[in-house]
């Protein structure tokens, strides 16, 4: 068969009663990325600039352009201001008994709080201070601040620590205290994050409590041992009479 698209005399002469299609002129690369670049150039520069550069270059621009510019400037300064606002904390700090009322107590409005008291003695509290640096960064809208104990309560037992309250607007709404509640000498990152997040102190992306399956093993292990009880009674009663 014929290849249609061949350059002979008789397929220009079909071309011109219409019996065969136009013939397809191939592609040209260069003309192709030419139009491309002057797709791009289209593209005003100032989006791709940072608020400095979009200072250091307004000289360039023409009228029209700078009062884009300036409408651009509002709205990147209003992102920023946004980001700064949410994100204000992202890191663990360290605080005196002193500052505990301004910082903790009367920090600002609807602002979750996480304080951990601690003794550095205690290898649990120092591995809470751990997951709790690594959690402020990961959640900066939170604050996460850590006190020495004795800078804030005196004769604190080192049986309540480590000892973590979560604060809002001035209450306490939930506390962990003591080795158990705060989940145990191999508490993991992720199982903290769990506990802070039910409370509300943090939005976690955690799909599930990383301790499920350890729960449900003590759940049925607490049915399995009350239904061997209630075995025992009922064959003990049986007995008896």
């Amino acid at each position: 068969m014929q290849d249609p698209n061949e350059d002979t005399e008789w397929n220009d002469i079909l071309r011109d009663f219409g019996i065969l299609p136009p013939k397809e002129e191939p592609k040209d690369e260069i003309e192709e990325m030419v139009l491309r670049l002057q797709k791009e150039a289209m593209v005003k520069p100032f989006e791709k600039m940072t608020l400095a550069q979009l200072k250091e270059a307004e000289d360039e621009f023409d009228e029209e352009d700078m009062q884009a510019i300036e409408t651009y400037r509002k709205k990147r300064l209003q992102e920023w201001r946004a980001l700064k606002k949410k994100q204000k904390f992202g890191e663990l700090r360290e605080i005196s008994g002193n500052q505990y009322v301004n910082e903790v107590t009367n920090a600002e409005k609807d602002v979750w709080v996480i304080i951990h008291l601690y003794r550095s003695s205690i290898p649990m509290c120092l591995l809470v201070n751990q997951h709790l640096s690594l959690l402020a960064r990961k959640f900066p809208e939170t604050k996460f601040v850590t006190a020495i104990v004795n800078s804030c309560i005196q004769h604190y037992h080192d049986n309540c620590l480590p000892t973590i309250f979560v604060y809002k607007n001035g209450q306490i709404e939930a506390k962990f205290i003591g080795i158990i509640e705060c989940g145990g000498i191999n508490l993991k990152l992720e199982e903290l994050e769990w506990k802070l997040a039910e409370v509300g102190a943090i939005q976690t992306d955690l799909e599930e409590n990383p301790k499920k399956d350890i729960v449900d093993m003590m759940v049925s292990s607490i049915k399995n041992t009350s239904i061997h009880d209630d075995s025992n009674s009922s064959n003990s009663d049986n007995d008896t009479k």
